[in-house]
């Protein structure tokens, strides 16, 4: 990761290109178009607003039994088709979730999650890092991409996230709507099992507490 930030980028796509082989090798396709169609034009608008424009985005939509989503280096951002439809397909709840994830790549934390790995950081000192990724995700699964990053890093995801999708133009608010349904359906007696990737992160009232504070920043556009 020396040399210029174009380097070092270069870098990061390099490696989550072969990932992201093999992550669509372990997940079923998604089938319904609509799905990529929608992510890819919300994708492409908050894309345009990020300002180092060495970084290039991509997202695709896969079939995973749990709403989902995660961001491989590069930018290469993978979203469960059933994680669309727990949004109700709004593009501005949908707009927070991309950004978030955008933000880890963005910020490094995709990256810094993978080569901080124990099993990478030893296989490393022997072969480049990106000859080790995709055999050691073949061993350990896409789950590994699904685990938590810090809380620190999510509330920081969450922060980034508001801002690049109120850039875009899409209602900031959305995230916060989003995270009360999540918070309302989560609680007994009627509550549904969302999986490990919204329960991985910080609770639902901290993030809601965190980005309402941003919201009440007059700097940050709302609609």
């Amino acid at each position: 990761m020396t040399g210029t930030e174009a380097d070092s980028i270069k870098v990061e796509n390099d490696v989550g290109r072969d990932l992201a082989r093999e992550v669509r090798r372990q997940l079923k396709p998604n089938l319904q178009p609509q799905a990529e169609e929608m992510l890819n034009k919300i994708g492409s608008r908050l894309a345009a607003c990020v300002t180092n424009k060495f970084r290039t985005f991509s997202f695709e939509t896969v079939e995973c039994p749990e709403p989902n989503a995660f961001a491989l280096p590069g930018g290469f951002i993978f979203v469960a088709r059933s994680l669309v439809e727990l949004c109700g397909w709004h593009e501005d709840q949908l707009a927070f979730i991309l950004g978030h994830e955008m933000a880890h790549v963005i910020r490094g934390h995709a990256m810094h999650r993978l080569i901080s790995n124990s099993a990478i950081s030893v296989a490393a000192r022997a072969a480049p890092v990106r000859g080790v990724l995709s055999g050691w995700l073949q061993r350990v699964g896409v789950q590994f991409l699904e685990s938590a990053y810090s809380h620190d890093m999510e509330l920081e995801a969450d922060r980034f996230g508001v801002h690049l999708a109120s850039s875009a133009k899409y209602n900031p608010r959305g995230s916060v709507q989003l995270l009360a349904r999540l918070a309302e359906i989560s609680r007994p007696p009627d509550r549904l099992n969302l999986g490990s990737y919204f329960s991985s992160h910080p609770a639902y009232e901290v993030r809601i507490s965190n980005i309402n504070r941003m919201l009440g920043n007059k700097r940050l556009t709302t609609k």
